[in-house]
């Protein structure tokens, strides 16, 4: 019998040499076969490797030799959604906050959100602020990214989940970096590539270096898509 295996690809890296948190957390998502999942990070997602998938009852655990790198079980999202915006006040909002997200990135090169990645290669969704405490990004998928049928993969969508919800609850530049830590994602519909979306981000709770946030993906009609809750893990100094 042939070993159970996944491989995070290089291009979709979040920190340097480890796999962006929300792509890992949407490939283990994916053995599941639920509807919603949580996904925990137990250590960085390392690029390029085949890693073990170890399946318990509903648990899916991957491991990189001894070493546990995530596990996911079938869960409920909780989460208060606000309303849709568009995706052109969601653009602007992304550009009139552009300066304060890349200025001081931790980690530029992230495919999601890093302002060194160029247009076809990363998502470069870059959240800026609307004004009430929540923060908003325009987004349109690009081919790369869908399936047989045209649709954007689910694992993919699920990266466009993680790094929005860090902008209301993680202070870019002005302390410790955070680290993705347990994400959970509901993906209700399709998501066209090539098409506007609008994403949405807002704070959930904060407990010393605990940070939560929920975030949303809606359609150019303001249709929501998926949503995600987030649990970040500022660093120590």
């Amino acid at each position: 019998m042939t070993a159970e295996t996944i491989r995070i690809p290089a291009r979709f890296n979040g920190p340097p040499g480890s796999g962006n948190g929300g792509y890992s957390c949407g490939l283990l998502a994916g053995l599941l076969g639920a509807e919603v999942a949580e996904v925990s990070l137990r250590s960085p997602p390392p690029l390029e490797r085949p890693l073990a998938v170890r399946r318990e009852g509903a648990t899916v655990r991957v491991l990189d030799g001894e070493m546990l790198v995530a596990e996911a079980a079938p869960a409920e999202l909780v989460l208060d959604i606000p309303g849709a915006v568009s995706t052109k006040e969601a653009e602007e909002a992304a550009r009139a906050g552009y300066e304060r997200w890349a200025g001081k990135h931790p980690f530029p090169t992230c495919v999601v959100c890093g302002p060194r990645r160029e247009d076809g290669d990363g998502y470069r969704i870059f959240p800026g602020p609307l004004g009430d405490g929540r923060y908003a990004a325009g987004w349109i998928p690009e081919p790369s990214l869908a399936d047989e049928g045209g649709r954007v993969r689910p694992e993919c969508t699920w990266a466009a989940l993680d790094c929005p919800t860090s902008a209301p609850v993680v202070n870019f530049g002005e302390g410790p970096p955070a680290m993705l830590a347990r994400l959970s994602a509901d993906l209700r519909g399709p998501v066209a590539v090539g098409r506007p979306h609008a994403i949405v981000s807002w704070p959930v709770a904060v407990d010393g270096r605990k940070r939560q946030a929920g975030a949303a993906l809606f359609d150019e009609r303001g249709a929501l898509l998926a949503a995600s809750r987030a649990l970040w893990i500022e660093l120590r100094r």
